[in-house]
């Protein structure tokens, strides 16, 4: 073959090349877009679907729980006294605010113990001795809970007299012991 033909040749191999290199970026493309479009249609499928089983365990969630038309003073108490006992699955959530399993009986325990004649205080006193003082939301003020009650009160007022004990320190050096600013350099 010929430098001539050699060249033609390689020139046209180089556009096929060229050519198939676009026709297979095109056919990425495409595919990559069908593929994304499938991707998002079968995602909003799983959504509806999932939505769809949420809406109806809801709904079945709704039909165990109990009417609270039925005594309203009754369970204006039990969410009073509920919102004082601390969920012990959550644990930073009262029963009252909770839907864990655990909560749902703490609160009918308390609507029982309501409906038994039992007061505020005696069922505060019952859920205390059964699961300890870390069942109250509130915790009382004794020597194991001391340093909860006044250990940030603590610390902030060490942190705000390190802070002034630093700036008068600072205010107390020379200028020449900092670095200058730039704009002054």
């Amino acid at each position: 073959m010929s430098p001539t033909a050699r060249g033609v040749a390689g020139g046209v191999a180089r556009r096929v090349q060229t050519r198939l290199q676009r026709l297979a970026r095109g056919l990425v493309a495409h595919l990559t877009a069908h593929l994304k479009a499938h991707v998002v249609a079968h995602a909003m499928a799983s959504l509806v679907a999932g939505l769809l089983v949420w809406g109806a365990m809801s709904s079945a969630q709704a039909a165990k729980a109990p009417s609270a038309s039925a005594d309203p003073a009754l369970e204006a108490q039990v969410l009073k006294i509920s919102a004082e006992l601390r969920c012990l699955v959550c644990q930073n959530q009262t029963i009252a605010d909770s839907h864990a399993d655990l909560a749902i009986d703490l609160r009918n325990q308390v609507r029982s113990m309501l409906q038994q004649g039992q007061g505020k205080d005696q069922i505060i006193q019952f859920m205390t001795e059964r699961y300890g003082s870390f069942v109250l939301y509130r915790p009382p003020v004794n020597t194991s809970t001391w340093l909860l009650w006044f250990g940030p009160t603590a610390l902030l007022v060490i942190a705000v007299g390190v802070f002034v004990w630093v700036l008068r320190r600072r205010a107390r050096l020379a200028p020449d012991r900092f670095e200058p600013d730039p704009e002054e350099v």
